[in-house]
């Protein structure tokens, strides 16, 4: 972007009708969509009462006890999420199928219940699928299951966290040499690949490709081929790009995704596992209370900003 994240002051702008009726003219033109006049005109308040909303969720979700803290965050990121899709998709919603979370867990926790080891699957209908093939064209697999502690490693400002309790790294950091990224020698290891193996790899999991300058892993980029489906992760705390190094299915999937699905999981547990959920954050048993409340403290200010960087996209 070229516009740097300030919080929700960079927000600012979307809160007048007149400017959110011409950015969504902007997008529907772009976008190829029919009378994009007329469509802007009818969506401009839904689409700035969503991000209105949003911001509250978010504000009020800061000033919560912890316990609280899940529910907000995951309602205000469905809200920003909401404001995306009207960017694509004037009709939004056609159909109350749409409206419904798109993936499910399971209602009670087993004895000796560890939010590392819990998961979540994924529907055929709902906000998670529409908003995956809508927003980044990825067409979900119904009746996935995807792991917790998957999904905590592919979030980078974990990273050092994952180092201290666990003695293990997830992310390696790309170093910044002009406008060239630099992958470390390291990744190769973790990935038992040749050089030119892992290039072709990499390449074929950004969606708006890469270049590599010759010998070597490194390879020129702009910001945008990584603010959708990539690898490669932008660590909000320090500035710096990282890439995973667990390969699983969920490899390239677009950040704005996994914090979907943590917080949706977090959002029912402390809904409807009220035990659970008040032994947690009250006796602090195990490794699952200082990763969730790392991961509510950095989606807090990563999620705006991953929403931010899609519509500024």
């Amino acid at each position: 972007m070229d516009i740097q994240f300030k919080d929700w002051k960079s927000f600012a702008c979307f809160f007048s009708a007149e400017y959110c009726q011409a950015f969504l003219r902007k997008c529907y033109q772009k976008g190829g969509v029919e009378n994009p006049e007329q469509k802007s005109y009818e969506n401009g308040y839904a689409f700035l009462y969503y991000l209105e909303h949003g911001q509250i969720y978010y504000e009020q979700a800061e000033k919560s006890p912890l316990i609280l803290k899940p529910i907000l965050l995951f309602y205000g990121l469905v809200h920003l999420i909401k404001a995306c899709i009207l960017t694509i998709d004037p009709a939004y919603p056609e159909t109350t199928a749409v409206l419904a979370h798109g993936v499910s867990t399971r209602k009670r926790k087993k004895q000796n219940y560890l939010f590392f080891q819990d998961e979540v699957k994924i529907q055929k209908n709902g906000l998670f699928p529409y908003m995956s093939e809508k927003m980044f064209h990825v067409k979900q697999l119904e009746g996935e299951k995807v792991f917790m502690e998957e999904l905590l490693q592919l979030i980078p400002e974990l990273d050092d966290l994952f180092f201290l309790i666990e003695g293990k790294r997830t992310f390696a950091a790309l170093h910044k040499q002009g406008e060239q990224l630099i992958i470390p020698e390291i990744v190769l290891d973790h990935f038992h690949m040749t050089d030119g193996r892992f290039k072709e790899f990499f390449a074929s999991k950004v969606a708006n490709g890469v270049e590599f300058s010759g010998e070597g892993l490194s390879f020129s980029a702009g910001e945008k081929n990584f603010s959708g489906v990539s690898p490669v992760k932008f660590n909000l705390e320090n500035g710096s790009y990282y890439l995973p190094l667990h390969k699983s299915n969920l490899f390239n999937f677009p950040e704005l995704l996994i914090h979907y699905l943590l917080l949706y999981n977090l959002s029912m547990i402390a809904r409807y596992e009220t035990e659970w959920w008040s032994e947690l954050t009250k006796m602090m048993p195990n490794r699952d209370y200082p990763f969730i409340d790392t991961f509510l403290g950095i989606t807090m200010q990563k999620g705006p900003f991953l929403v931010y960087q899609y519509l500024m996209g």
